[in-house]
């Protein structure tokens, strides 16, 4: 072999060790940024369904309403849950509990109830009322207690307000 190929051969070596190295640290610093908090924030919302997003874009898990204060019953050993917020109205595909959203059962969303609990949602300016089965969780806006169903919401009278003031009383 001559001085020459040697040369050439050295040279040609000597690119392809720079060209791995390279490729080497060139990954190195991807598998860094990858591990990132940064890199894991954005997989996680990478992550969200646009349906929820479509849909729901105000619910955020660190709004939370008034929290519900316990008010002892008179006439025995149950306790009764009493809050009053503002109540509103909304209409889903499908519920937190699992099952398919109905606009004409009297149902409810709240962030803490188990669900099947009954609750009585009063209008504190008419007095009417209505009774309705936990079944989704929210609302998640600010000063909101409870979303309602619509059929729910035309019997308190608010489906043209949209928003009333309400009191919640556990009854089951």
């Amino acid at each position: 072999m001559s001085r020459f190929a040697r040369a050439e051969n050295t040279r040609i070596s000597l690119a392809t060790s720079c060209r791995l190295l390279l490729a080497i640290a060139g990954a190195a610093s991807l598998a860094a940024c990858a591990q990132s908090p940064v890199g894991r924030q954005k997989a996680d919302l990478a992550g969200t369904s646009r349906q929820a997003t479509v849909e729901r874009p105000h619910r955020v898990a660190a709004l939370h309403p008034r929290p519900i204060s316990r008010v002892r019953v008179p006439d025995g050993d149950a306790k009764q849950t009493a809050s009053h917020g503002v109540a509103s109205f909304y209409s889903d595909t499908e519920t937190a509990s699992g099952e398919r959203f109905d606009k004409n059962e009297l149902t409810a969303a709240h962030p803490s109830l188990p669900f099947g609990t009954k609750l009585r949602v009063t209008d504190v300016s008419s007095g009417r009322f209505v009774t309705v089965r936990i079944n989704d969780r929210g609302p998640y806006v600010r000063g909101r207690v409870v979303d309602i169903s619509p059929s729910a919401a035309e019997a308190l009278g608010m489906v043209d307000k949209g928003v009333t003031n309400v009191r919640l009383d556990v009854v089951q």
